[in-house]
Formats: C-alpha cells, sequence, structure tokens
C-alpha cells in the first residue's frame, strides 16, 4: 500500500489526526497503554508547546485535534517514543500474542526493528476555520457512541468529551478557540 496522499503543510496549524495501531491490534485495552498515550500528549503540552483541542482513544487507534510549532516534525516523534512505551510495556507484561503480532504485520521495509507499534501516516487534515473544527470534535466525541461502546460521548472515560461537558478530564485541552 502506498504512502497516504494526506500530508501536512502548514506545520503549524491545527491538524486532525488518526493514529492507528499496526492492523487494529487492540492494544488501548488496558488503563496502563492509555496512560502512555495520556502522559505522552501532556507532557508534549507542557514541554513542546502542543495545543491539544480533543482527542479520543479507543482499543485500536485514536484522534486527535492537535497543533504544534511544526506538527510535521513532532508527530514522527510521538509516534516513535510512544510505540517504544507501549513495545516495553508489552514485553514487561508478557503479552507474547499481541508482540508476535506486531512482529507479524512489521512492514518489510522496516528492518530497523523487531516490532512495528504504529500504522505508517496519521491521515492528517487541515483545520480550516471554527465550522470545520467543531466538526472533527463532534466525530471525535462520538466515535465510542457510534460504536456502541457508551450512550453520550462524555461516557467515555479516554475522551476530552468530558472537558467539553465541564466535567474533569483526564488531560486538560485547549478549549478557548
Amino acid at each position: 500500500m502506498g504512502r497516504s496522499r494526506y500530508s501536512i503543510r502548514e506545520t503549524q496549524a491545527p491538524h486532525f489526526l488518526t493514529c492507528t495501531i499496526i492492523n487494529l491490534i487492540p492494544v488501548f485495552t488496558r488503563p496502563q497503554t492509555v496512560d502512555i498515550i495520556l502522559n505522552a500528549l501532556q507532557y508534549r503540552q507542557q514541554h513542546n508547546g502542543w495545543t491539544v483541542y480533543g482527542y479520543v482513544i479507543l482499543e485500536n487507534h485514536l484522534h486527535l485535534v492537535v497543533q504544534a510549532d511544526d506538527l510535521l516534525a513532532e508527530l514522527p516523534l510521538f509516534k516513535s517514543y510512544t510505540a517504544r512505551q507501549l513495545i516495553d510495556y508489552l514485553k514487561e507484561c508478557h503479552a507474547e500474542r499481541v508482540l508476535k503480532q506486531m512482529a507479524f504485520f512489521r512492514k518489510a521495509h522496516k528492518l530497523d526493528r523487531e516490532y512495528q507499534c504504529w500504522e505508517e501516516g496519521s491521515h492528517p487534515q487541515l483545520i480550516q476555520n471554527t465550522e470545520m473544527l467543531r466538526q472533527k470534535l463532534d466525530y471525535i466525541h462520538f466515535n465510542p457512541v457510534k460504536r456502541g461502546y457508551v450512550d453520550k460521548p462524555e461516557h467515555w472515560r479516554y475522551s476530552s468529551a468530558r472537558n467539553y461537558e465541564g466535567l474533569e478530564g483526564l488531560m486538560p485541552v485547549f478549549m478557548d478557540w
């Protein structure tokens, strides 16, 4: 499969992103694996100037609306760091079945690693205005509802929908847009 036609051209503008685990392996079924993502996002907010407008983490992918000084350079670092953390955690837990899948589905050209955690690309879409931002946030927040996991978006623990409903979320998001 070729590389995505989607790309980050305006590196300082907000983008809607989807990061998917290789072959849709359900990795985010334990709070510890979700915490790896949340901690990495919060670190980037505090130390790398990321502005996170919204997020949702499901069992095999996550959606973000995020902005950074240079998102094109920052996103691969985020994915690389979280991949290493996730793989290390899975090794510690002896999650052999998941690790075997990550090794089996690793792309042939990824010769520098034993496992591949993330699919290539992130399907970035430039957020062009507040209407589009609202549409993407609604998509993100209703994702668990559409899957039948919860009845209301704010019931999904691993989502910024809670923040937007005035409830305490698991991490801060930028809502002053």
